[in-house]
């Protein structure tokens, strides 16, 4: 059976787990006018706005454009 403590998590649970996102990052996010049907808007974070490690529905961010949401998915690790 696969050790699964040490395989990375999908990028949709990543978006769960505050140590996982940082300035920089693109993702896609959930704006609260969007929670119903479930529309992504994408966009690089310019702050972290949720201050516990995890949070069910993704970690609360604002955007570099000044929209706030919450991350679904993350698009590119790569620090730019």
């Amino acid at each position: 059976m696969a050790d699964k403590a040490n395989q990375p998590l999908p990028t949709s649970l990543a978006g769960q787990q505050r140590k996982n996102i940082y300035p920089g990052l693109e993702v896609e996010i959930v704006l609260k006018q969007d929670q119903r049907t479930g529309k992504t808007t994408r966009g690089i974070v310019k702050d972290l706005l949720t201050n516990s490690p995890a949070h069910p529905h993704g970690i609360k961010v604002r955007l570099q454009d000044g929209q706030v949401g919450r991350v679904k998915t993350i698009v590119s690790s790569e620090k730019q």
